[in-house]
Formats: structure tokens, sequence, C-alpha cells
């Protein structure tokens, strides 16, 4: 994923240069959940995780284990909690998950809402 890195030289100048996220792996990031591709975690106060959905990729049903933000870059995902309400996002909408105390954590993942990819990247 290509991205604009801004760094300091070593005279104290700020620059920026064309950078790449990669290293991303096909794995599932929850048992039940269909694979996707996974990027490197940052690690530091705060965290940062590039996810890629492939197309008609399904979720389990899953708290968020800590709040988090999402923002979709490109194509569509969307969300359904346990009240049934269904949320669809595309590129820039901004969903804050912070659901760590739900009541229900026992429930069949065969019967409770999750996420989902609607449509691919363009």
């Amino acid at each position: 994923m290509a991205n604009w890195h801004v760094w300091t030289d070593a005279e104290g100048i700020s620059c920026q240069s064309r950078g790449l996220v990669d290293g991303f792996q096909l794995n599932s990031i929850s048992a039940g959940a269909s694979a996707q591709w996974i990027g490197p975690r940052s690690h530091g106060p705060m965290s940062v995780l590039f996810t890629v959905l492939p197309p008609g990729w399904q979720g389990d049903w899953h708290e968020n284990p800590a709040p988090q933000w999402i923002v979709p870059l490109s194509g569509r995902w969307g969300v359904e909690t346990m009240d049934g309400q269904k949320v669809e996002m595309g590129i820039g909408e901004v969903s804050f998950g912070a659901d760590q105390a739900p009541a229900n954590r026992t429930a069949n993942v065969a019967n409770v809402p999750g996420p989902w990819a609607i449509k691919p990247p363009c």
C-alpha cells in the first residue's frame, strides 16, 4: 500500500518520499473469521494495523478487543450489531468500536451478526 513518508535527514531537514506498507500475510484475525490480508502492526502508545478484506469476506461476531477506529480506504464494508442494526461504510467513513462489554459473549456465532466485506477495493 503506497503512502507518503515524512522524515528528518541527518542535517535535521524534513523530507518526504514515497513509501510502501508491505509484509501483508493471508491469515484469519480471529477464530471463525475468513482469511484476510494482515499487515505488520505498529507498537507504541498507539498501534496501527492495516488489513485488506477480500471480496465476500465474512467475519464472525466478536467484540472489539480494545477501543479501535476503522477507516475504509477503498471499497465498502459493513457491521451488524447485536441490536440488529446494519451499517454499510465506504471510503473515509469512520467507525469507532467500543463494545468491550457485550451482554451475551456466549451466543452461537452462526446466529449472531458480525462484519462483512461488501464491495472489493477499486
